[in-house]
């Protein structure tokens, strides 16, 4: 399996996802008057936009290593996930802005239209078709360990829970009367307020990588316990790991009886080496310094 052609075809599946509903959400909001499915349209179409960034930085990401990239490109896929954050941090805000606005408007006596039963079906088919991608997407960033594409298939999910936001503010403005339609505008609060928690996740985690953060102590822990398992060997220590896109980097030192031959040792490191790729992936990037037990 080609991982950038399918990390390619998982993102173009949810960009034909995300062209059919801003298109048809943008339709909904203008002619069915709803503030919150206009809203819901701006963020399919930030959709569109991610997809753009992770196809860009997943080529990118999928370089070997050259001479002036020692451990690869695969910090750009990192760098994909935070922009992916961001994006959603100024949808979030931009949605939020716009529903303050209107709210603004009813508290000083204004009144707010009611939203037509397009937008209602525009929210039901968007909940629908957005939760199935984000399944699907979810699934194959797992498979193929892309950050990127488990932080766009979060964007997926964050834009059917915004839709159903947007379904119980244009249902209740709908079907409850004229005096309620102020719950259209209040649903697009509530959807910028979940979309801002979900890209502060997204933002943290890539930052964190991005400023070399150790793996999880549990991943830290085993390493040691795959080290420690090996005959002649003592005493793991001065652990360092971080995460490069897709892949580890683990360097640690270990200590072995300095009488045993050269040749003994680098067998042994080699052993140690194969291990730990075969629990954490071809390309994880091993160095282990050896010391003499003292």
């Amino acid at each position: 399996m080609n991982r950038e052609r399918e990390i390619f075809k998982v993102t173009l599946v949810g960009s034909a996802v995300n062209v059919l509903l801003t298109v048809f959400k943008f339709v909904a909001g203008i002619v069915g008057q709803s503030a919150a499915m206009t809203a819901d349209a701006v963020h399919s179409l930030s959709d569109l936009l991610t997809d753009a960034v992770v196809l860009l930085f997943v080529r990118i990401s999928g370089k070997p290593q050259d001479c002036g990239h020692d451990y690869g490109h695969g910090k750009y896929e990192t760098l994909a996930t935070t922009i992916i954050g961001l994006a959603l941090i100024a949808v979030a805000f931009g949605i939020m802005y716009k529903a303050a606005v209107s709210l603004l408007f009813w508290y000083h006596g204004g009144m707010l239209k009611a939203p037509g039963m397009l937008a209602l079906w525009a929210a039901v088919v968007s909940i629908v078709l957005k939760e199935l991608t984000y399944r699907y997407t979810v699934r194959k960033g797992k498979t193929l360990n892309s950050p990127a594409v488990e932080a766009n298939a979060w964007h997926h999910r964050s834009d059917a829970f915004s839709s159903f936001g947007t379904l119980v503010g244009i249902g209740g403005a709908i079907l409850i009367g004229d005096r309620w339609t102020v719950l259209d505008p209040l649903a697009s609060l509530v959807v910028g307020a979940f979309i801002i928690r979900v890209a502060w996740k997204l933002m943290k985690s890539g930052v964190d990588e991005l400023m070399e953060a150790s793996l999880p102590e549990d991943v830290e822990r085993e390493i040691i316990d795959i080290v420690s398992s090996f005959p002649d060997v003592c005493d793991p220590h001065n652990l360092r790991t971080r995460r490069i896109g897709n892949h580890y980097a683990i360097e640690l030192h270990i200590r072995m009886d300095g009488t045993l031959p050269l040749n003994i040792a680098h067998d042994r490191t080699c052993e140690i080496e194969k291990a730990l790729k075969s629990r954490f992936g071809d390309t994880t990037h091993i160095t282990l310094h050896v010391e003499p037990v003292k």
